[in-house]
């Protein structure tokens, strides 16, 4: 009996770690398009390149959002938890990418600015996404 609670325990674990991920992968998406779109912006408009960390900020935390609310829209409970868990590793992969991408990174305060604001979204996502109830498509 204990060894098929643990079963039961790890595969609820697996479920919640991939339903994180891909939350993730979610947010990333919403990136993307935000990114293109600044840069699209950027080469066919006169916009300025003044305007551009304020727009990176903003789509982080859209995206933060989403991915915390996307981890969280199907779990039972501790929606907040698994939102905060999406934002951390959103933030993460982030900063990896900017040490990999960017020559003389540094970790100043708007790095930290823009973990602390990716952690705290997903964190929103996730409490808006426990309380999204999926709806069945049809009733009977």
């Amino acid at each position: 009996m204990k060894n098929e609670n643990n079963q039961n325990g790890a595969n609820d674990r697996k479920k919640q770690a991939i339903q994180i991920l891909s939350g993730v992968l979610v947010g990333y998406g919403i990136s993307c398009i935000g990114f293109i779109a600044c840069a699209l912006a950027l080469k066919y408009t006169a916009m300025s390149e003044g305007s551009i960390p304020m727009l990176v900020t903003v789509i982080c935390f859209i995206s933060a959002v989403v991915a915390g609310f996307d981890s969280a829209k199907g779990a039972e409970g501790k929606g907040w938890l698994r939102g905060i868990i999406a934002g951390s590793v959103y933030a993460v992969i982030l900063l990896i990418i900017g040490l990999w991408f960017t020559a003389g990174f540094r970790l100043d305060t708007r790095s930290v600015t823009l973990v602390l604001l990716s952690v705290a979204s997903g964190g929103l996502g996730g409490i808006i996404g426990i309380n999204f109830k999926r709806q069945p498509r049809f009733r009977r």
